[in-house]
């Protein structure tokens, strides 16, 4: 068979220094790390294709979604594809801002990014242009544009399509697509790349997420079972770190996040970057990841910003997946105003960390080597992927986040003032902040402050509870029942103006009477002074009245101490707590100790009704949910205290992965060749068919079957006698002689004005057994200089082999 040979013809005009065969030289195939200019070189390719076959709709050029606008700075998927069974060799793909001519630099919007290198790179002598990487047919391929920033107008998408050597392109079909900038709703973030904010003081804001996968819209291979979000994990920081980013690395973090849904590691990265984060973002995981706001309120949490760290980055797993997660990446809150962004809203679509190469919900685990980057999934990744759409329609967005602000502390500087009504708002959402409780939700008083969890001068928390006695509208979710406050030890307060900071206080010295009344004393020490070389006014010591064995008689004994108070006994409500002394001395007349060395008091603890649910022990692991290969089990545990006591937030419900052998792998063969010809010209001969194996059985999947195929064949009854054998012989010379002139007559016709060398011999079969293949070649010898390239080729031969079965 002779193998076929693409011809890349060069688009007009003409690429400088074009191979023969049609292909780039090297230097163009490394072009997509040129940044050299334009030099009008993509203008006469404009106006070159500008000589277009009209009213042809096989081709076409899509943005992933169909978006009529773009938002400045963000990322599309842009596809040129050609209808079925129509096929493309080469194309050539421009942004350009409408009305420019492309004579310039700065007529170009935006910036392509590749996907596949060995599909696409960019244009030699036109660097905006992205064009194929090698000459053959295709029907379909992709590329990253990333939006011009914002006042760049609107962008005219372009195509050209190389078939065989027609060109196509059209200025208002198919191939080209208008796309202008969205007008945004909540104010205009500064431009990527991320400019300097010059916004004053801090906002704070509240960010509030809305699960969306749910079976009903996304029903294809839905998990029923364990479906949910993990915890959110996120920040507010400065430019100069990164959570995550289409096109970057996972981070080991990140990599925890989107294959595990554990926010540990990524916590631990976020805390490391010190000065570069402001407020770490953590929210619950939702079990299961869908439900009514009537049921359960969508997670929120609260954090700041300021002119250095004003974006906020989150991101949380889909479960179970591979490796795939959502979320917010550098959204930037200031904005070029020098003011703060009121509100976003943004519909979020699953991304693949690059990390795991598993295509469903519950693929087995399939590390990536290399790594890849992350990226936004499509529709288009792979037919067993949940998302997929034979039509690459836009992904159905899986949740939605909104992030409002709710306070501005500080002077703000920005030039253009707010509207009176955000003013507003903000001032009533400050003043709310002091008690921001619904009028439908009825809770009782506040418990009061628990002791602090720091007993020295570093900075720890102290609790308050309250219980939430009613809910009259099941459609306003109803604040937390738990109220923290950050706090210091006692004496640590600078509410006295002193700056100095105190170590905590040393244990109380003995009693200076060991019968009757006395004096007992205490010590602390300044650990650092006032910066300003000012004297530490708070007091390192203080005393108080101790009394010990109040009788001092012969008849009384002597005893130590009271000793500190144990832990209440309950956790909640009414508990006992006790203390003890010891003995020291017996009274001196011999009589019996009657002093008490057991204390016991009452101890009231917050309401028992703040604690929000009382649970079973969890059961034991069920079953794997698979019989083979990676599955999941569950547990669970049940509520034992009334409802009417607060809402439970503890998980009812685990889920872990478990690994069973792999699954068994049948042998997989491919379709039977057609029947030979009779091995015999006549009399009674075989003739066979094959097929050879295309999948190795695995994990004691079955066996393969056989691979060859005979059956007999009779074509006509052989002659009998010496003369019929002179006859056939003679029949035999004719048809060589006939064979053998047909042949030559074939390489005269086939290869004019060439003289070929003699047929090769046969290469080795490449298969022992199961059915091989050889091949032998016709070279050219000499080649008549009137003689055209195309007319004067090499010839190949191919046969099979060893087709006996192994």
């Amino acid at each position: 068979m002779q193998r076929e040979r693409t011809s890349r013809p060069c688009l007009p005009p003409p690429l400088p220094h074009c191979q023969q065969d049609g292909s780039a030289p090297l230097a163009a195939q490394k072009s997509h790390f040129s940044t050299g200019k334009a030099d009008g070189y993509c203008s006469r390719v404009l106006r070159a294709q500008s000589n277009r076959k009209e009213s042809n709709n096989e081709f076409r050029l899509r943005v992933e979604g169909d978006p009529d606008s773009y938002q400045p700075g963000s990322t599309y998927r842009v596809n040129v594809i050609a209808s079925s069974p129509s096929y493309f060799r080469g194309f050539t793909l421009i942004a350009l801002k409408e009305g420019a001519g492309g004579d310039k630099d700065d007529d170009y919007a935006g910036n392509f990014r590749i996907i596949d290198e060995d599909e696409t790179q960019f244009m030699t002598n036109c660097p905006h242009a992205v064009t194929e990487s090698t000459p053959r047919r295709r029907n379909n391929i992709q590329v990253f544009w990333t939006a011009p920033p914002t006042g760049s107008g609107c962008v005219l998408l372009k195509a050209s399509i190389v078939q065989k050597k027609i060109i196509f392109f059209q200025d208002e079909g198919p191939l080209t697509k208008q796309m202008c900038e969205k007008e945004s709703l909540y104010g205009d973030a500064t431009d990527k790349p991320l400019l300097d904010c010059c916004a004053c003081g801090t906002a704070k804001y509240r960010v509030t997420f809305y699960g969306n996968w749910s079976e009903k819209i996304h029903p294809k291979d839905y998990p029923r079972r364990a479906n949910h979000w993990s915890a959110i994990i996120g920040a507010s920081h400065s430019k100069n770190y990164v959570l995550w980013e289409y096109g970057g690395s996972a981070s080991d973090g990140v990599k925890q996040v989107a294959e595990l849904g554990s926010p540990v590691k990524m916590e631990e990265e976020i805390r490391q970057k010190g000065d570069d984060v402001l407020t770490v973002i953590k929210m619950k995981a939702q079990w299961p990841a869908w439900q009514p706001l009537n049921v359960r309120a969508a997670p929120s949490a609260e954090f700041s910003v300021d002119r250095i760290r004003h974006l906020m980055s989150f991101l949380t797993m889909m479960g179970p997946s591979p490796d795939w997660n959502v979320g917010l990446s550098a959204e930037n809150l200031c904005t070029k105003e020098c003011g703060w962004v009121q509100k976003v809203v943004q519909d979020l679509i699953p991304w693949d960390a690059g990390t795991d190469s598993g295509v469903s919900y519950e693929s087995s685990n399939k590390p990536t080597v290399p790594q890849e980057k992350i990226r936004p999934l499509t529709s288009l990744d792979h037919p067993q992927s949940p998302f997929y759409d034979p039509e690459g329609g836009a992904i159905t967005p899986v949740a939605r986040v909104v992030v409002e602000r709710i306070a501005r502390k500080g002077e703000q500087c920005n030039i253009v003032p707010d509207n009176v009504d955000d003013i507003v708002a903000d001032i009533a959402q400050e003043e709310k902040e002091e008690d921001d409780t619904p009028e439908t939700c009825i809770y009782s008083n506040w418990s009061p402050w628990s002791a602090c969890s720091s007993a020295t001068c570093e900075k720890g928390k102290r609790m308050r509870q309250r219980m939430l006695k009613a809910q009259l509208d099941l459609s306003v979710p109803c604040p937390h029942t738990q109220d923290f406050e950050p706090c210091m030890g006692p004496g640590c307060s600078d509410e006295d103006g002193s700056t100095c900071m105190m170590s905590e206080w040393i244990t109380w010295s003995p009693c200076s009477m060991s019968c009757g009344a006395g004096i007992r004393s205490r010590e602390r020490y300044v650990k650092q002074f006032p910066e300003d070389g000012s004297l530490c006014t708070l007091p390192t010591e203080e005393t108080e009245n101790c009394v010990v064995n109040e009788e001092c008689s012969p008849s009384s004994c002597l005893v130590t101490e009271w000793g500190e108070w144990d832990a209440c006994s309950a956790t909640c409500g009414l508990g006992m707590k006790r203390r003890e002394r010891m003995v020291k001395m017996p009274p001196a007349d011999g009589s019996i100790c009657g002093a008490e060395v057991l204390e016991v008091e009452k101890c009231m603890m917050p309401e028992c009704h703040t604690i929000p649910c009382l649970l079973t022990p969890w059961s034991e692991w069920s079953d794997c949910s698979v019989t083979c290969g990676k599955g999941s089990r569950t547990r669970q545990r049940m509520l034992k205290s009334p409802l009417e006591l607060g809402e439970c937030t503890e998980d009812l419900e685990q889920v872990e992965k478990c690994m069973l052998p792999e699954c068994p792998i049948d042998c997989a063969m491919s379709d039977w060749t057609e029947w030979s010809e009779c091995n015999k010209s006549c009399g009674k001969g075989h003739t066979i068919r094959t097929r050879v194996v295309t999948m190795e059985p695995q994990f004691g999947g079955d066996p393969c079957p056989e691979t060859i195929q005979r059956k007999k064949c009779k074509v006509r009854k052989c002659s009998r006698g010496q003369g019929n054998s002179d006859d056939k012989k003679r029949r035999k010379e004719q048809r060589e002689k006939r064979r053998s002139k047909q042949v030559k007559t074939e390489v005269t016709s086939e290869h004019p004005g060439c003289k070929m060398r003699p047929w090769s011999s046969w290469t080795e079969c490449t298969k022992q057994c199961g059915g091989g293949i050889q091949e032998r070649l016709m070279t050219v010898k000499q080649k008549f200089k009137t003689t055209q390239l195309s007319s004067c080729k090499e010839r190949k031969e191919i046969r099979a082999c060893n087709v006996h079965p192994c």
